[in-house]
This record gives structure tokens, C-alpha cells and sequence, in this order.
């Protein structure tokens, strides 16, 4: 891992947390499998941190750029799967 995950400084260390979390689920998802339910977990702790739709999509954009990683396809397949694992092997976009 060679990137940075955005974040911003007048977060607390709480919610820093709770986003570098999602984040590492969603390299997860990416580099192996993750849990359905652990992916959603994770995705609604984030937007506890950020709950405007456009700084998610900022978020979910700058995390693309730094690691190649798509947050918002890893959330889409969650939201699409009744239960079970999710793997992105072979989804890891162009950077």
C-alpha cells in the first residue's frame, strides 16, 4: 500500500478510524473477500463520519485515485448480495 486514504484533520480520532475502516474493508473486498454484512457495517459507520452524498463521492473518488480501488462498485455488489462474501479480484480499476 503505497497511498494515502483521505481523510481530514478536524476529524476526531473516532471517525478516523471508522473511515480508514471502511477503507480497509473495501481493499479487502478488492484483494481477497469480505463479509456482506461487514462491508455494509463499515459503509454505515462512514457515513455516520460523512453523511452529504457529495463528500461521499469525493471520498470514494480521491480513495480511487490514490489506491485504484472503487468504493462505490464494492458497496453496489454489498447492496446487491442477500448475504454471503464479496470479492472484487478481478474488478480493480485503471489508475
Amino acid at each position: 500500500m503505497n497511498y494515502e486514504y483521505p481523510l481530514e484533520p478536524y476529524w476526531s480520532q473516532e471517525e478516523i478510524v471508522q473511515v480508514i475502516h471502511f477503507f480497509t474493508q473495501v481493499e479487502k473486498a478488492y484483494e481477497s473477500k469480505v463479509d456482506r454484512d461487514d462491508i455494509m457495517m463499515a459503509y454505515r459507520t462512514f457515513k455516520q463520519v460523512v453523511p452529504s452524498k457529495s463528500e461521499e463521492k469525493q471520498y470514494f473518488t480521491e480513495f480511487a485515485k490514490q489506491s485504484g480501488y472503487s468504493s462505490y462498485h464494492v458497496v453496489k455488489q454489498a447492496r446487491n448480495t442477500a448475504s454471503g462474501h464479496i470479492s472484487m479480484s478481478n474488478s480493480k480499476t485503471s489508475k
